[in-house]
This record gives C-alpha cells, sequence and structure tokens, in this order.
C-alpha cells in the first residue's frame, strides 16, 4: 500500500470511529429523556377521573408497592441527565424528591407535606422540560 492509501484507510476509521462514538452518546441521551418521560407517565398521569400515584402519596393513599416503585422512578431522574436546564438544578430538585419520598415510604412524620413541596411540577417543568 502506498502512503496515501494508508492516510485515506486510517481517515476513514477515524471517521467511523468518532461517528459511532456520537450516534451512542445521542443514543444515551435520548435513552434519558425516555426514561424521564416514562417516569412522569407511570408516576404523575393518570387516566381521566384516576389520581395518579403522585396525588395518591401525598394523600396517604399509595399502596407500599406503588411507593416503592415511585422511589425507583425517582431515583432514575436522579440519575438522569436534564433535557435542558442547569444540571445543578436538576439534581437538587430531583434529589428533594427522592428524599421526600423515601421519607414517604418509611412513614416518617411529616412526610406527606414535604412530599407535597418537592413535588412541584411548574418548577422543575419550567427549568428543564424541552419546549
Amino acid at each position: 500500500m502506498k502512503r496515501n492509501q494508508y492516510i485515506a484507510v486510517g481517515t476513514l476509521v477515524a471517521a467511523i470511529w468518532i461517528g459511532g462514538g456520537l450516534a451512542w452518546q445521542s443514543h444515551a441521551a435520548d435513552a434519558g429523556k425516555d426514561a424521564i418521560k416514562e417516569v412522569m407517565k407511570a408516576y404523575h398521569k393518570a387516566p381521566k377521573g384516576v389520581d395518579p400515584v403522585c396525588k395518591r402519596a401525598v394523600d396517604g393513599k399509595a399502596s407500599a408497592e406503588e411507593l416503592k416503585k415511585l422511589v425507583a422512578g425517582y431515583k432514575t431522574l436522579a440519575s438522569a441527565k436534564p433535557p435542558r436546564g442547569d444540571e445543578a438544578s436538576w439534581k437538587e430538585k430531583t434529589a428533594k424528591l427522592l428524599a421526600a419520598c423515601q421519607a414517604l415510604e418509611k412513614g416518617e412524620e411529616g412526610a406527606a407535606a414535604k412530599y407535597k413541596e418537592a413535588l412541584n411540577c411548574k418548577a422543575c417543568h419550567s427549568a428543564h422540560k424541552p419546549e
């Protein structure tokens, strides 16, 4: 092989490698967004006439199993990257939500009020929900 052929092959391999890395990063970012959507859909939304799990949790009507799943969902949120906005703000809001939900799960006194305060949809959506 001549020198120019080595350079061409090397450039092609580098382009494929970089392109694959960018595609993987894009897929990982999409997976984070999908995880956030799934948590919101599963625990913060419900069919008309049915309270979502988060509302039942505030009202003290969520089952132990629902609270356990809600804690797991909030762990997913806390580990995800925000679709937009400041990552430090995302970490603060999701950590507060997770801690409040864990307090609910443990049956701590005042946990419902703490959870209701942390469950501030508008504050989080204003800062982090994509348009």
